[in-house]
């Protein structure tokens, strides 16, 4: 007997308890519960809307650490929402799949009326092919002429809608029994639905310390850092504690990110320019800033059409494969802006990443909070004296080789190769991203210009 799916989607904008309930509902009576933010859609204009990376983070957070449910964020980090036809195909669901409906999306159903006849693609046909598992309030009363063919019906005793929920925030009421405690201190930490501007900068206190702690296991130092946090807890941290350098850091968020916890780093390595200095004489009650820097979404197209999506913090680039030069194509924005780079390769950097490869191929490097990316050429012999750009963090870039068989390219994400590529696009993710936490007294400022401006051995 195939497994029995419930597909639940929605704007969960933000997810409440609600919604939680809702899946652990859904989850003792379905094999598995998939939960799809939906993308934004240009026709509908919300109030007090905040960007998809929140969303997609708030969602994490919400429904974390339930049996048989999990988050799928492929729709919110899309252009344009998917079908909810659509849905189990992009999942590659084969079975006994059931679409999670409200009472509300059903009126007007018995006339062909209803949210879903008017709202989904080829809705009438939909109707009457789907199966749907239909969400009412306790007290609600259904006309069951109104509800499709193919239903089973689920009743929840909990308030608290997404417009509901944003109201109550905007106007300073009381959300408490609405929101988990952890999406509530991420909402008021970057003051969402406040109607303030959201920013990447901001301040977090801890007043209970569980840390999961990540150490460089090459590094005796970072292990000995390590034994002054005997108390781990790796199954509900509310911090990564990263002990090491650069790379260990970048390991630490390729692993964890979905985790939405902030990352705070102590360095033993060399510059540490994602990590603070020293090791902390007190985490409680301090005033932590933290930035919120988004990840790389990097889609590389194997010389035989594969495609491979990864996601990186640092940077992204293509390198020649052989002894010749390689011949790129340069695509900004789907606009070719180099019809040939002959070069070693090409690079797009993050701020957090501007430190690294890209200032050894003569870029300047950036502090965390700018809102750009970097777009690097190694070694270029044509076009002759082109320089680094720095581009909107919008921007989508897609280098191609112009020569697969005499000039093949190779792709790297963060260091790690992605063999032989023939083309790869880059560009921010709209769902991935992680909060570095630094302490009140870092000044990552400082650390730059140490970068900037290298000091002699013993200089003054």
């Amino acid at each position: 007997m195939a497994n029995s799916i419930a597909i639940y989607g929605g704007s969960f904008n933000p997810p409440g308890t609600r919604h939680r309930a809702i899946a652990e509902m859904l989850s003792n009576n379905f094999d598995e519960v998939i939960v799809v933010p939906w993308a934004p859609t240009h026709d509908r204009r919300i109030r007090y809307d905040v960007a998809p990376v929140y969303r997609a983070t708030m969602a994490d957070m919400t429904f974390r650490g339930m049996e048989r449910v999990r988050v799928e964020l492929f729709d919110l980090d899309s252009d344009d929402t998917l079908p909810s036809s659509d849905l189990s195909k992009e999942l590659g669901l084969i079975g006994d799949v059931w679409h999670v409906v409200t009472a509300q999306m059903c009126q007007g159903g018995k006339k062909g009326e209803s949210a879903v006849h008017k709202e989904w693609q080829r809705g009438d046909a939909m109707w009457k092919q789907l199966q749907f598992a239909v969400v009412k309030n306790v007290d609600e009363e259904v006309d069951p002429d109104d509800l499709p063919p193919k239903c089973k019906i689920y009743a929840t005793d909990r308030d608290g809608g997404n417009d509901a929920i944003r109201e109550r925030i905007f106007h300073h009421q009381p959300v408490d029994d609405w929101i988990i405690p952890e999406v509530l201190m991420y909402i008021r930490r970057h003051a969402l639905y406040s109607g303030a501007p959201q920013t990447r900068t901001t301040r977090f206190t801890l007043d209970e310390l569980r840390p999961m702690i990540y150490a460089d296991p090459y590094n005796p130092k970072s292990q000995e850092i390590a034994k002054q946090f005997p108390h781990e807890d790796r199954d509900h941290p509310n911090l990564i504690v990263v002990i090491g350098g650069d790379g260990t850091m970048l390991r630490a968020i390729r692993e964890h990110w979905r985790l939405r916890v902030p990352f705070y780093g102590i360095n033993t390595g060399h510059l540490g320019f994602l990590l603070n200095s020293d090791m902390p004489t007190e985490l409680l009650g301090q005033a932590l800033v933290l930035e919120q820097l988004s990840l790389l979404h990097v889609d590389t197209v194997s010389p035989g059409g594969e495609t491979k999506t990864s996601l990186g913090f640092n940077e992204a680039w293509v390198e020649r494969a052989t002894g010749q030069t390689a011949w790129i194509e340069v695509r900004v924005n789907g606009r070719q802006r180099l019809c040939k780079l002959v070069s070693d390769g090409a690079l797009v950097a993050t701020p957090g990443g501007s430190t690294s490869y890209a200032r050894a191929m003569g870029a300047t490097p950036l502090p965390l909070s700018t809102p750009a990316l970097l777009l690097v050429g190694n070694n270029v012999l044509f076009p002759t004296d082109w320089k680094p750009v720095l581009l909107p963090l919008d921007t989508k870039l897609e280098f191609r080789t112009l020569d697969p068989h005499k000039r093949p390219l190779m792709g790297y994400v963060d260091g790690v190769s992605h063999d032989e590529v023939h083309s790869m696009s880059i560009r921010v993710s709209s769902v991935a991203a992680v909060e570095l936490a630094f302490d009140p007294h870092h000044d990552p400022a400082e650390k730059l210009a140490r970068i900037q401006f290298p000091m002699p051995e013993g200089g003054a």
